[in-house]
């Protein structure tokens, strides 16, 4: 073959995305969002997108954030339009599993394609800056008083911070399945409930509420992790005599259909992302554990985390 026929024939396979990642400096990824701006995963996948061009394996990145009912809502248009495309991340984790168990969605993440675990982080437990309550055990007394009375704010039903509250609740004695709880589509919409007072506590991975703890403008009173967590001096659930622990995860999925070979240049692209100085600085910036887990390994976690939050969910009387 000619050398410019071999040329054409590379460029008309790229552009139906045919070639891996790695024979295309010039990659175009489209990152789902599905949660609103301002949360853990819209965080994430921007973090990752950044780290993505400075290791050079993405000459951009776009993102697409489409929140609603724990992930399913973006997760549903992700699958749809995406089959086959080898350029397609959608950013995910354990509040999407939670979200399939209780919503039972039309689409399911077992639809797409399992790329990588990228992170670990535990649940925080916050007070508005005016709330009358000063700590958990102020909140357990009320519940106990009223449970509805205590409005719990976070992310979608099925979120790790609304399967700790009704674990909170199921521990302390109280009906799980009387707790008010009140989901968000994005962690933007829940930080603006809580610091306009709208909610009684409200929880989500610390990183989403650093700011606003470190400016006092929100109380932290409990964390879900079996120890505190590093440089934050805020007490477990189990030092106060709660026994809840339970962390939360996030990853990526690429689109289904794709090819073996399209399915390892994106887990090769996810893998040197996370070797970036901007990878490390946002696990820093925002407290993250890294947890990077690919290929078979990945596939089996998320089988048996989506098991185990089930169980964790009926013994919690959720389902």
């Amino acid at each position: 073959m000619r050398r410019d026929s071999f040329l054409k024939s590379l460029a008309a396979l790229a552009a139906v995305g045919a070639l891996p990642l790695s024979a295309r400096a010039n990659a175009n990824i489209k990152m789902m969002i599905p949660a609103n701006p301002g949360g853990g995963w819209d965080t994430t996948g921007r973090a990752l997108g950044k780290a993505m061009q400075e290791a050079g394996v993405a000459a951009s990145v776009t993102y697409e954030n489409k929140g609603g009912a724990a992930g399913a809502i973006g997760l549903a248009q992700f699958y749809n339009a995406t089959k086959g495309d080898g350029n397609a991340l959608m950013v995910m984790g354990a509040v999407m599993l939670g979200g399939i168990i209780t919503g039972k969605p039309p689409v399911s993440v077992s639809q797409v394609t399992p790329v990588a675990r990228l992170t670990s982080e535990f649940n925080v437990f916050v007070l508005p800056e005016n709330s009358p309550f000063k700590t958990m055990k102020d909140v357990v007394e009320q519940m106990k008083k009223d449970p509805g009375s205590v409005k719990w704010g976070g992310g979608s039903r099925g979120s790790t911070e609304h399967i700790a509250a009704a674990m909170i609740a199921r521990e302390v004695g109280v009906d799980p399945s009387k707790i008010n709880y009140v989901p968000f589509r994005g962690g933007g919409e829940a930080t603006a409930a809580i610091l306009g007072g709208n909610v009684t506590v409200g929880g989500s991975g610390y990183s989403e509420f650093q700011q606003y703890i470190e400016a006092g403008k929100m109380k932290p009173i409990g964390v879900t992790s079996e120890k505190r967590l590093k440089g934050v001096n805020v007490p477990t659930l189990v030092e106060q005599g709660i026994n809840v622990v339970i962390g939360n995860w996030r990853g990526v999925y690429a689109a289904a259909g794709i090819t073996a070979a399209q399915r390892q240049a994106l887990t090769d692209l996810v893998v040197k992302a996370t070797k970036t100085k901007a990878w490390t600085e946002a696990l820093e910036k925002n407290n993250w554990t890294p947890a990077l887990l690919t290929g078979k390994p990945f596939e089996d976690f998320v089988d048996n985390d989506f098991a185990g939050l089930r169980a964790t969910m009926v013994k919690a009387g959720m389902i």
